[in-house]
């Protein structure tokens, strides 16, 4: 995979990301960031991909190799850091090359605006108009910039985005008051089973929310709700896709979403079965100790998250 592949998608994000990383380079820590896994002898450095079932670093055509068994491959990122971006389209074109057409789902769009996408996928609307139809600043508001490569790519490719989350206002609105606010026809937009159930989920949520500074979240349980909805909602459009078609597909979401299979790829095997892999995008910030759950495989990224141009970020989704 040659980097002047993703280069040309968007030379204008690969600039921008270059930027924000060449910055985080002038100011060097005192002690490299190096990373050891559970239970493994050794560290590893930025840059490595790292199989958390052997222990083992990978090189990136290993590491696409291993991939082809998989009928669903969740891609984490931390929204706001650029190298993540870069590297979800080196993986995406890899995938697309090595093994042909596959399905792709986003978190980042909510479901109900699936016409919006297609009609700008289809070629039938500009992309000021999809921006403004989709709502990005509201729905989403990272830049826009940080995801445009990804739809560009797929956009040329005649390829279909599928919106798998929960309208936001709805999921705003449990984070508030809880489901049982919810009016009949707010409750039919989400996921027919919503699993509460889950306490390793919980106390890991629980940690979340004591960092939490929104000030409208004022009881856990209704956070915690919240994100269980934004989780089985994905999940259920996700199962329902596969439990129709047979095409690998890849989904990318916040890592939040995906460490240690808590969150959406738990609550999708429980709905379809299918051969699944998970990958976390982990920035290192100094000398870390991973965990064997986390992830089946973790890239070893930069911490060069930027903050985003469009004011705050709505979107309450934890961020390892």
């Amino acid at each position: 995979m040659k980097f002047a592949e993703i280069r040309s998608y968007l030379p204008v994000a690969f600039f921008m990301a270059s930027l924000a990383m060449g910055g985080c380079a002038l100011t060097k820590p005192v002690m490299p960031p190096l990373a050891s896994v559970e239970g493994v002898r050794g560290h590893f450095r930025m840059g490595r991909i790292i199989n958390l079932d052997t222990g083992k670093a990978l090189s990136f055509d290993r590491f696409i190799d291993q991939l082809e068994s998989k009928g669903l491959i969740f891609i984490g990122e931390k929204h706001n850091n650029p190298e993540h971006h870069l590297i979800q389209v080196q993986i995406l074109q890899a995938l697309l090359a090595r093994y042909g057409d596959l399905s792709v789902a986003m978190e980042f769009f909510q479901e109900p605006r699936q016409p919006v996408l297609d009609r700008y996928m289809e070629g039938t609307s500009t992309e000021s108009a999809f921006l403004r139809d989709v709502d990005w600043r509201k729905t989403w508001s990272f830049d826009y910039y940080f995801y445009r490569p990804l739809i560009f790519m797929l956009k040329e490719k005649k390829s279909r985005i599928h919106a798998i989350n929960a309208p936001n206002n709805i999921v705003r609105k449990v984070a508030r008051s809880g489901l049982d606010s919810l009016k009949p026809e707010e409750r039919n937009q989400l996921a027919k089973d919503i699993d509460l159930s889950n306490e390793k989920h919980r106390a890991y949520l629980r940690d979340v929310y004591k960092q939490h500074t929104s000030q409208d979240l004022k009881k856990f349980d209704y956070f915690y709700q919240a994100q269980c909805v934004w989780e089985d909602t994905m999940a259920e459009n996700i199962a329902e896709y596969l439990k129709e078609n047979e095409q690998r597909m890849v989904v990318f979401a916040g890592n939040g979403h995906i460490i240690k299979g808590y969150g959406i790829p738990e609550r999708t095997l429980k709905r379809v079965r299918v051969n699944m892999a998970t990958i976390v995008l982990y920035p290192l910030t100094g000398r870390t100790t991973i965990e064997k759950e986390t992830a089946d495989y973790v890239w070893l990224t930069g911490d060069c998250s930027r903050t985003h141009f469009m004011g705050r970020h709505r979107h309450a989704s934890p961020q390892p």
